[in-house]
């Protein structure tokens, strides 16, 4: 999903700031539209303690990428959310391998000092010391 012009310098693109009435128009929609999309699970906002939907400006970037697929692509609000749920599955393994990566480099660094065995059939057995059988 692309960025969202005018959104680049928002301090935290998950800030729940805007009421419907705000993003509506910032997403170039009815707020009746987002009331829909939010029943349909497609973009859920914040709601605040009195049921208001608060938006942030990720969840506007999402609206406008709901809108272009719908309208310029054609694709069914069933087809978009299924591209969502698929996004966000794709960002978070994407997220788990970066981790992984980071803590692979870690524990390659750590254990330099040890010395690789060739492969082989053989196997081990290690008896730690002053553990011996009668």
């Amino acid at each position: 999903m692309s960025e969202t012009p005018g959104f680049r310098n928002s301090p935290d693109p998950d800030a729940r700031v805007y009421v419907i009435s705000v993003a509506a128009e910032l997403a170039g929609m009815h707020a009746q539209t987002l009331r829909n999309y939010d029943r349909l699970g497609l973009v859920t906002p914040h709601r605040t303690s009195g049921g208001g939907r608060r938006y942030s400006p990720r969840d506007v970037e999402l609206l406008r990428e709901v809108q272009r697929l719908s309208q310029d692509e054609g694709v069914s609000l069933a087809g978009i959310k299924r591209i969502i749920e698929l996004t966000n599955q794709v960002e978070a393994l994407q997220q788990r391998v970066s981790e992984m990566s980071v803590e692979i480099a870690q524990l390659r660094s750590a254990r330099r000092d040890l010395v690789p065995l060739p492969r082989s059939n053989a196997l081990v057995v290690w008896k730690p010391r002053g553990k011996r059988d009668n």
